[in-house]
C-alpha cells in the first residue's frame, strides 16, 4: 500500500471523528500527513528546510480550516492543494533546486551492501548528480507530473486531479518529462541505448 493511500484510508477514519469532537482524533491525521505533505513540500520547494517549513504551515492550516474539506474529492488531493499552494507562496524556484531524487540516490550510495564494489557506489552518485540536474531543467508542470507519477506512483488520473488539469494534458507533460530524461542519460551514456530498438 502506497503511502498516500494509506494516508486516504487513515483520513476515511480520522475525519468523521474529528467532526464529532473525538479527543485525539485529530493529533492522530496530523501525525500520519507529516511525512507525505513533507515529501510533496520537497519536490514543490527542492529544498529539505523550505520544505520542512511548509509542512509545519500545511499542519497549521490544516488544524484551523479541515472545515473547508466538504469531502467532493478525495482527502489527499484536497491536501495536496493545499501543500501545494504553501509551497508557491513561499516565492521558491523550483527550477534550479529540486534535490528528491538526488537524496535517494545519496542515500542508496551511503550505505551500500557489504560487499559493494567502490566504482559502483562512484557511478550511483554520479547517476543521481545526473538525475538532479536533469530534473532541474525540465520545466516546473513536467518536473511537478514527474515527480507525482514516476516517483510517487501516483497513477495518472490522480495527478491530473490533484494538478488541475485534465488527464491528457498530465500524459503529455509526463511524456515530455520522460523523453527529456531519457536523451539526458544517453548523450551522457549512449552505450545504454544500444539494443533498445530506438
Amino acid at each position: 500500500m502506497s503511502d498516500t493511500t494509506s494516508l486516504e484510508a487513515a483520513a476515511g477514519d480520522l475525519v468523521p471523528r474529528i467532526r464529532r469532537g473525538e479527543a485525539g482524533a485529530l493529533e492522530q491525521l496530523l501525525h500520519r500527513c507529516r511525512g507525505t505533505v513533507y515529501q510533496w513540500a520537497l519536490v514543490q520547494t527542492g529544498d529539505a528546510a523550505d520544505a520542512d517549513d511548509v509542512a509545519q504551515e500545511v499542519l497549521i492550516r490544516l488544524h484551523g480550516s479541515l472545515h473547508r474539506y466538504a469531502g467532493r474529492s478525495r482527502f489527499t488531493t484536497w491536501l495536496y492543494r493545499v501543500t501545494r499552494n504553501e509551497s508557491a507562496s513561499l516565492g521558491r524556484r523550483l527550477r534550479s533546486r529540486l534535490r528528491l531524487a538526488a537524496a535517494a540516490g545519496r542515500e542508496a550510495a551511503a550505505s551500500p551492501t557489504p560487499a559493494a564494489d567502490p566504482a559502483d557506489r562512484l557511478h550511483a552518485a554520479r547517476v543521481a548528480a545526473l538525475a538532479e540536474q536533469l530534473l532541474r531543467g525540465l520545466p516546473a508542470r513536467q518536473r511537478e507530473v514527474f515527480s507525482l507519477a514516476d516517483l510517487e506512483g501516483c497513477p495518472l488520473a490522480e495527478v491530473a486531479e490533484r494538478l488541475g488539469m485534465a488527464p491528457v494534458t498530465a500524459r503529455v507533460h509526463l511524456f515530455h518529462a520522460r523523453r527529456a530524461l531519457r536523451a539526458g542519460i544517453l548523450a551522457r551514456w549512449p552505450e545504454l541505448a544500444q539494443g533498445d530498438g530506438r
